[in-house]
């Protein structure tokens, strides 16, 4: 994985996704400024999650870049804001009271044991045929899921039966994240 980002680090891509959000629910435009910090202009994957009154209100994220980190980051809290298909797209009034989270990703890794799955460490992504499922790793923690749980809950948000991990042709990739959040 990449070297972990710093605190300031972390305060400016934390201040970047709720400027983004406020932003783009606002204006319907993105709005970020470029940055020169090294760690910010690394081609990360990163996840943004939204929070209000303690609940999930919009999660989106890429496991590759197409744009340095900061960027990546304004552009997924844009789109957890306005494009998560599970919510309707946040409108001002929404923007009183949420807590961010973001999680950078290391790239994925194939894996054919599932021994190697480190429930609180790992997240999962699963693939079989057009169905695709994926899980951070702090959510088998939030619910307190052994990997088998875990398993079987990425499985079932792929649109796939809870056991279809362990069929021939599943893909089974894991990953790690640096989670950081302005939450309570």
């Amino acid at each position: 994985m990449h070297q972990a980002l710093s605190t300031q680090h972390q305060s400016i891509l934390l201040a970047i996704a709720r400027q983004s959000i406020a932003c783009c629910v606002r204006t319907g435009q993105l709005c970020v400024e470029p940055r020169e910090e090294k760690a910010l202009n690394a081609r990360l994957g990163c996840f943004v999650s939204i929070k209000k009154d303690g609940r999930l209100r919009g999660c989106i994220g890429n496991f590759q870049s197409q744009w340095p980190l900061y960027r990546e980051v304004a552009e997924m809290a844009c789109a957890a804001a306005t494009k998560d298909p599970r919510f309707y797209p946040m409108e001002e009034t929404d923007l009183d009271k949420f807590h961010v989270e973001i999680s950078v990703l290391s790239p994925l890794q194939k894996i054919d044991d599932i021994q190697a799955i480190q429930v609180g460490t790992h997240g999962l992504y699963i693939e079989k045929g057009f169905h695709r499922g994926v899980l951070l790793p702090q959510v088998a923690v939030e619910y307190g899921w052994d990997r088998d749980t875990f398993l079987q809950q990425t499985c079932t948000k792929a649109g796939l039966p809870a056991n279809a991990w362990d069929s021939e042709n599943a893909d089974i990739y894991i990953f790690s994240a640096q989670v950081f959040g302005d939450q309570p």
